[in-house]
Parts: structure tokens; C-alpha cells; sequence
């Protein structure tokens, strides 16, 4: 009875998993030689030929996800931004781009205390971003509201892509990822919520602080919230914050002043 039970709730999971992902279609972008695989959701009852715009998720993963299967990178966000509740609530569009195997987003060490950002981008970021301006420029987008979430490796990227592109990001959601303390001034002017645990072994707590050190040192107010009594894992806590979202989407790009 117990075997019966465990098949039966097995495709249960499967069904519901599946369902949350049918809304992210398979999609590959290509430049020249240079490929990356990603996946792409529309909002519920998206119409090109209707003046309304939305916003746009740029979602970077974690390392666990890397691959080019096109398929795992789903694993941490589908249960949110799949979902029928979240789809009607808040009608955007998601970009969820793979960086491949023993790649990273940045090419930095996560484990040292603190790192320069490298002068160039990543050959994954570098495609991750092309496929953001393709959305943008053959999508109806609303430009003043593009935001980047991303989790451990991908919130390295998160801290990498706002202080290169500073302008185009309405905010920005780095968890448990780092950046460089240099850039704090170049992106004081976005709103930043970043996520952190306090027994985080794998990504040291101070890369969080010190870069929201950093922001309000420059004269920026970011978010930031660090949960005590968790590790790395703090992707599922903070998504499951109903308050996370409603700050995103109401979040709108800022004029920089030169």
C-alpha cells in the first residue's frame, strides 16, 4: 500500500512540476559561433499587437544548475514564477538563460573575502545579456521596469551585470552572491533587496553586507535581509515572501544624474 502511495504521490509532484514548466518555452540564442540555451515565459494572454508593455525577469541561476540541457535551471524557480497565482498577479515576462558546465556567470573565486570586478564579462554573460536586449527590442517591454534576480552564482552575476549596465536595471535581487565594493557608487541609484544566511559555508556572509556597506557608504539605500539561522539555502525562504514581490513590481527604473 505504502509502494502504491509513494507512485501515486511521485506523479502527483511530476504533474504539478510539469504544469509550472509548460509555461517556459525551450529557446536557444546564437551569435555567430557562441550559443546559450534558456528558457522564456510570456504573460498570461500576451497579444504583440496590444499597446500594453510588462516587465521583464532576468533570472541568472547557481552553479548546481549548469549544464545545457536547457531543463535544470527551472529547478529553484519554476515553483514561483510558473505558477498559475503568480502568473496572474504579476503578468511579465521571465528570461531564464544556462550557463554551461564548469562555467561561470563571473569568472571570480566565491570563496575569497572580496574580488575586483574583471574587466571583461564572462562569454555566458556576454550571450545572457544579448538575450535580454533581443526581449527587450522584439517583445512589448516596459524599459523602465527590467529586473535581474539571482541566486548564489547567479547572485555574483546579479552584483557583476547592474555595475556594468546600471542604467537599464529598475532593481535588483542578489542572493547570497558578492560583488565589488568599487562599483557601490555606480548603483547606489537602484533599488537592490539582497539575501543572505548567516551560516552561508559555501558563499561567506560578509560578500552580502559589505557590499550593502558599500551602497549606503555611497549614498544608496538598499534592502537587505539576512536570515540567522540558515546556510546557503536561503533561495526558497526569501521567494516564498509575498513582500519580495509586490517591492519588485513596483519598483521603476531611475534616472541616473550625470
Amino acid at each position: 500500500m505504502k509502494k502504491y502511495f509513494l507512485i501515486f504521490m511521485i506523479t502527483i509532484l511530476t504533474g504539478t512540476i510539469f504544469a509550472q514548466r509548460e509555461h517556459f518555452s525551450k529557446e536557444v540564442f546564437k551569435i555567430g559561433d557562441k550559443e546559450i540555451p534558456y528558457r522564456f515565459s510570456k504573460p498570461q494572454g500576451y497579444d504583440p499587437f496590444s499597446p500594453q508593455k510588462y516587465p521583464v525577469i532576468l533570472f541568472l541561476h547557481g552553479a548546481g544548475e549548469r549544464g545545457n540541457d536547457n531543463e535544470i535551471q527551472l529547478t529553484h524557480i519554476d515553483k514561483v514564477f510558473g505558477t498559475e497565482a503568480f502568473r496572474q498577479k504579476y503578468p511579465c515576462f521571465v528570461i531564464v538563460p544556462q550557463c554551461p558546465a564548469e562555467k561561470r556567470w563571473v569568472d571570480v573565486d566565491w570563496n575569497l573575502p572580496s574580488h575586483s570586478q574583471p574587466k571583461e564579462m564572462s562569454e555566458p554573460m556576454k550571450l545572457a545579456i544579448s538575450v535580454l536586449y533581443s526581449v527587450i527590442l522584439n517583445y512589448r517591454i516596459d524599459s523602465q521596469r527590467v529586473y535581474i534576480v539571482g541566486l548564489s552564482m547567479g547572485g555574483y552575476g546579479t552584483w557583476d551585470l547592474i555595475a556594468r549596465f546600471p542604467e537599464l536595471f529598475a532593481a535588483a535581487v542578489p542572493i547570497c552572491g558578492g560583488g565589488d565594493e568599487n562599483t557601490a557608487s555606480k548603483i547606489k541609484h537602484i533599488p537592490i533587496w539582497a539575501f543572505h544566511g548567516a551560516k552561508d559555508k559555501a558563499v561567506p556572509v560578509a560578500r552580502s553586507r559589505n557590499m550593502i556597506n558599500a551602497i549606503k557608504e555611497a549614498g544608496g539605500n538598499p534592502k537587505y535581509s539576512e536570515y540567522p539561522e540558515l546556510g546557503h539555502l536561503v533561495w526558497d525562504t526569501a521567494f516564498s515572501s509575498s513582500e519580495l514581490w509586490e517591492w519588485l513590481f513596483l519598483q521603476v527604473r531611475k534616472t541616473v544624474n550625470k
